[in-house]
């Protein structure tokens, strides 16, 4: 259950903290157990809270993964939290669990790769309808919400930074009964909280800005509603979290209203940088006021988030030798963590969309998806600059 109390960063270092007094453990223990005793007659056993029933089997709850859903909850603010093994999983839950065939389910184009090559070639194999539908006439708000069982949309696309009117479509599914859930992993808990803007379902790929530190696999999914069905699906499927990722996920997971504070204002720095940069051909970041949708990211973000993306004149070629000669920054997929990374969506997480596919969506050959650390700005800039001056 959600702990919302006090600031971001008070709910990340205090909420869920599993603290057992004769111990005097200051941060939450590792429950490396498999098993518990059971059926435990102690009248003081502790229940599992996803079950309301003590602790029996880890695939089922284990307190540890248990005390991290409580802090992820009250960073979301979310009634409750549950955690899976990647993103994919908390994906793939959510949509299995509520979504039976014959049903009609109304997705953005712009996704990340993978849960698109999951809606169009798994979802529609078990006779789940899927339409496609790209961010910006989902903002117009000029399609019938009641034709769907459920609207799937990223809060900022991956990777170029559409902002998705989470007010608007919240307000259209409110109307009509149709259940919206939003992947807010590029926002992160602190630049929004899609609950408070009419969506039913958050999901986030956790190894990126929940858990920081490129180190950990994980995904979270957080709702008002009862979860009860997700949780079967979750025991079903098995996609748990180990007990030893949740404890490193979570001491992550305390310093995260700090990381992202920081990213958001290297991404800025670096945005008004490459789109005063000659060898620049657009940058895509929704902070900056020449950005389509920065009127729309104002009243659905609290912060513009540590993701951009650009394109470098000259195409692919161009982009590839720009990656081979920066110093500080690591080219490598995956986002969110404390070191800056960069990569080419087209050889990393949308590689396995066609070319035509990625075109349909915006996404060039070319494209270079970067995503910020908490270096300073003025070396990442730096280090920026050197690369693009040897193109």
């Amino acid at each position: 259950m959600s702990e919302r109390n006090g600031g971001i960063n008070t709910r990340a270092v205090s909420a869920g903290e599993l603290k057992i007094k004769e111990f005097g453990n200051v941060v939450t223990p590792i429950f490396q157990n498999a098993t518990f005793i059971y059926p435990n007659y102690e009248s003081g056993a502790i229940n599992d809270p996803s079950t309301g029933k003590p602790y029996i089997y880890s695939r089922w709850g284990n307190p540890t993964v248990n005390s991290l859903e409580q802090k992820y909850a009250a960073i979301e603010g979310s009634e409750f939290g549950i955690s899976f093994s990647s993103g994919m999983s908390a994906i793939s839950c959510l949509a299995m669990s509520k979504l039976k065939r014959g049903m009609k389910l109304l997705s953005a184009s712009e996704l990340y790769g993978q849960t698109y090559s999951y809606f169009l070639n798994k979802l529609m194999e078990i006779g789940i309808d899927v339409t496609f539908m790209d961010t910006s006439t989902l903002n117009e708000g000029s399609f019938k919400a009641s034709d769907y069982d459920m609207i799937y949309a990223e809060s900022i696309t991956n990777p170029t930074d559409m902002v998705t009117d989470i007010q608007l479509l919240g307000s259209l599914c409110r109307d009509t009964g149709t259940e919206l859930a939003i992947d807010a992993t590029f926002a992160s808990p602190v630049n929004q909280n899609p609950l408070d803007l009419g969506a039913d379902y958050v999901v986030h790929s956790g190894t990126k800005y929940l858990s920081g530190h490129s180190d950990a696999i994980c995904g979270f999914l957080g709702t008002n509603d009862d979860p009860g069905a997700i949780y079967d699906m979750r025991k079903n499927l098995g996609p748990v979290l180990d007990p030893t990722q949740a404890y490193i996920i979570s001491r992550g997971m305390k310093t995260i209203g700090l990381r992202v504070g920081r990213q958001n204002e290297n991404a800025m720095k670096i945005s008004k940088f490459l789109e005063e940069n000659g060898k620049v051909e657009s940058v895509f970041y929704p902070g900056l006021e020449s950005n389509p949708y920065h009127k729309i990211a104002r009243r659905n973000l609290k912060g513009y988030g540590g993701m951009l993306s650009f394109e470098i004149k000259g195409g692919v070629d161009q982009a590839r030798k720009f990656l081979g000669k920066l110093r500080y920054i690591t080219p490598a997929p995956s986002l969110g963590g404390v070191e800056s990374l960069v990569t080419l969506p087209i050889d990393t997480s949308h590689s396995s969309m066609s070319k035509v596919q990625r075109e349909k969506i915006g996404i060039k050959d070319g494209l270079v998806r970067f995503s910020c650390g908490i270096e300073d700005a003025e070396d990442l800039i730096e280090d920026m600059k050197s690369a693009l001056d040897f193109l």
